[in-house]
């Protein structure tokens, strides 16, 4: 599966020199330097959006990492009252998951405070990581398949499949960190001030991109854990499993937990997009997505169910009616024309997902036919009916969770290494004479 693919807004110009009041002048040459590494952000995006084949998301990577620490020392001084602003700065920044931003992508939203600036910051951050890794899935391909492949090579791809699901994990716990923190923080900074922001921008949007990265991640992990039996099994699809396969039910419950995740998700999303308004409305690609993949992983995970139940004696009733939910849902996104929209995916990667779901369809139909014949010919077990076998479905387990994102130190300001360690002797001086070492020696201007 090619994970969900963002198209990386873009932003305005800034100059932090204009924006900030230095008045001790000990920041100039760190203002100058933030400005610096903002405008390289700035056009490494604008390169991105209009620059032609492919795409360098390691850079934009680094690029974003490399300016996170000086806005993070902005915020920090600004707090601390080391600097001020001349005015209430605002940035400007494309949306790109409102319906309009989607719709017309030159249009740019101005947001103000410097929270704004790192939250796009921090979205810029976790769109590329995804975006890397599905650049990440294409360079392996489907190697699992391949019938010449070496015992390096598929360590090799493995480690690559690997690399693709950290990604994503990694991504989703950047989102945790502005739903949990970053957002609050620009709430509290704003007061009762209201400001209008894109949906991108809203927690329940931020949570549910969490959401979405980490169900990703985990059928990447369904993948890995599959790729030493995926040839044997497309050798001889059906019944038997080969020995090579992991455990069925096993197989279900994390299906069942990344259909969980895409479900919430996709409630989220909804609840925050109003119909009313295309610019706070979620775009209908991303909701398609969600929605597609809650089924589909809904599907995979009754289909191993049922294979659980049909291998376990006196449960093949249970296993062909498992199968059958299995097999209607795989068809109702046939007959959906198989939207399984992947926001800004090329022609072969929505190519992919098509075949993708054909394939599992047919295995479906195989399996289903396999263990209606059994329970007809052999078992003679009562079949269960769709309410009955709803109630029979276990708890989802988790594969891979969100890795934690830690904000970098900033490089200047009070709360940077030097200005910790500056601190830290101003503590240790006033513990040995006694007095404030800010003080002036006449006790101090009137």
């Amino acid at each position: 599966m090619a994970p969900y693919q963002y198209e990386l807004p873009t932003t305005g110009a800034v100059s932090f020199t204009d924006i900030c009041i230095d008045g001790t002048g000990s920041y100039t040459v760190a203002l100058v330097e933030a400005t610096t590494a903002r405008a390289n952000l700035r056009s490494i995006l604008k390169e991105h959006k209009h620059g032609a084949g492919e795409k360098d998301y390691l850079r934009i990577i680094k690029t974003a990492d490399g300016y996170l620490p000086h806005i993070y020392s902005i915020i920090a001084c600004v707090t601390a009252g080391e600097l001020s602003l001349r005015n209430s700065p605002v940035f400007s920044w494309r949306s790109t998951l409102s319906s309009r931003g989607f719709a017309t992508p030159s249009s740019r939203t101005d947001v103000p405070s410097l929270y704004a600036d790192l939250a796009f910051t921090l979205l810029t951050l976790a769109y590329a990581y995804s975006n890397l890794s599905s650049v990440t899935l294409a360079a392996i391909g489907q190697y699992e398949l391949e019938r010449t492949i070496s015992d390096a090579e598929r360590k090799a791809k493995d480690e690559k499949l690997n690399f693709a699901a950290n990604l994503l994990a990694r991504a989703s716990g950047v989102y945790e960190h502005l739903a949990e923190r970053v957002l609050p923080e620009w709430d509290k900074a704003i007061g009762a001030t209201k400001t209008e922001r894109p949906p991108e921008l809203a927690k329940v949007v931020v949570t549910a991109l969490a959401k979405l990265a980490v169900a990703d991640a985990n059928q990447l992990a369904i993948r890995k854990l599959m790729t030493r039996s995926a040839y044997d099994s497309t050798l001889t699809p059906g019944p038997p499993l080969p020995k090579s396969h992991p455990p069925t039910s096993l197989l279900g419950k994390l299906y069942i937990n990344a259909s969980s995740l895409y479900t919430s998700a996709l409630s989220l999303v909804n609840a925050a997009s109003p119909t009313s308004n295309d610019s706070k409305e979620v775009n209908a690609h991303l909701r398609h997505y969600l929605s597609d993949e809650s089924t589909f992983c809904s599907a995979m995970s009754h289909r191993w169910f049922g294979v659980d139940a049909g291998e376990a004696p006196g449960r093949c009733g249970e296993g062909v009616a498992f199968l059958a939910w299995s097999k209607s849902e795989l068809e109702s996104l046939k007959e959906n024309k198989l939207k399984l929209s992947v926001g800004k995916a090329t022609k072969e990667e929505k190519a992919a997902k098509k075949d993708r779901l054909a394939d599992e369809l047919d295995s479906a139909k195989v399996f289903l036919k396999y263990y209606q014949k059994m329970n007809d010919s052999v078992h003679f077990n009562p079949v269960p009916s769709n309410a009955e076998i709803r109630g029979k479905v276990p708890e989802g387990r988790v594969a891979i969770q969100s890795k934690a994102y830690e904000p970098p130190m900033p490089c200047f300001g009070p709360t940077s290494e030097e200005g910790l360690r500056r601190q830290a002797e101003a503590v240790s001086l006033e513990e040995i004479t006694g007095q404030d070492p800010d003080a002036s020696g006449d006790g101090g201007a009137d």
